[in-house]
């Protein structure tokens, strides 16, 4: 049984999914637990590195304005 709170991360989770990468919740229903656990630590993973990109490039734009 889910506790509440991972009740809320999960539905935190899917909002989230939905809102900034374009799954569906019908996508995200259908999903095997083990298939979303996946899908969640790539996506994780991804924005890691993004972040870490776009923290890079914000440090040369500031070098750059000095």
């Amino acid at each position: 049984m889910l506790s509440h709170d991972n009740l809320h991360n999960m539905y935190m989770t899917n909002f989230a999914m939905i809102q900034h990468h374009k799954y569906s919740l019908t996508e995200l229903e259908n999903m095997m637990p083990w298939e979303r656990e996946i899908y969640v630590s790539l996506l994780a993973e991804h924005i890691e590195k993004e972040n870490e990109r776009i923290k890079k490039e914000n440090q040369k734009m500031s070098m750059k304005k000095r």
